[in-house]
């Protein structure tokens, strides 16, 4: 386990909302964000396990709705202590019925504290992302890290 003090400054302020396109957003996941979370971890799960699941041990086969408010509110609580951050992929207007997951994009901490350990940015969307999602976020996310985050070249583990 490595230390997430002096990752980040201590006057960085996350972004709470950033604008991939008119209709795609991204803003820090909830525990209420829970329901459309469910839905696209399931549909995605085996994608999801061919990135994640060696290193991370996730999304496991059957994880229940309790399963998933935990991790989500988890996820909640270390964004508010700069631990780590989950930004939900989301499209619909907040809180609406046409509300959707369409992926997650991950900032964490060098994982050791060992010199050179470098802070990691991964990211994922659904199978049926609208097609400028699919092709456009990983170039999105980098240039989103590269400006906007105190980060000195993160590693993109999962994303290549």
């Amino acid at each position: 386990m490595t230390s997430t003090e002096n990752w980040l400054p201590a006057s960085f302020v996350h972004p709470l909302r950033v604008d991939f396109s008119e209709s795609i957003y991204l803003r820090p996941i909830r525990a209420s964000d829970v329901d459309i979370d469910l839905i696209a971890v399931h549909a995605n799960r085996d994608m999801l396990w061919e990135q994640y699941g060696e290193a991370w041990g996730w999304p496991p086969v059957d994880m229940t709705l309790d399963e998933d408010l935990a991790d989500l509110a988890r996820h909640a609580e270390e964004i508010e202590r700069h631990e780590s951050f989950n930004y939900a992929i989301l499209s619909g207007a907040e809180g609406g019925p046409d509300q959707r997951l369409l992926g997650c994009v991950y900032i964490d901490p060098p994982q050791s504290d060992e010199p050179g350990a470098r802070p990691e940015v991964s990211w994922w969307c659904v199978a049926d992302a609208p097609p400028a999602l699919s092709a456009g976020l990983g170039d999105f996310v980098r240039s989103w890290i590269a400006d906007e985050w105190p980060l000195s070249a993160p590693a993109f583990p999962f994303n290549g």
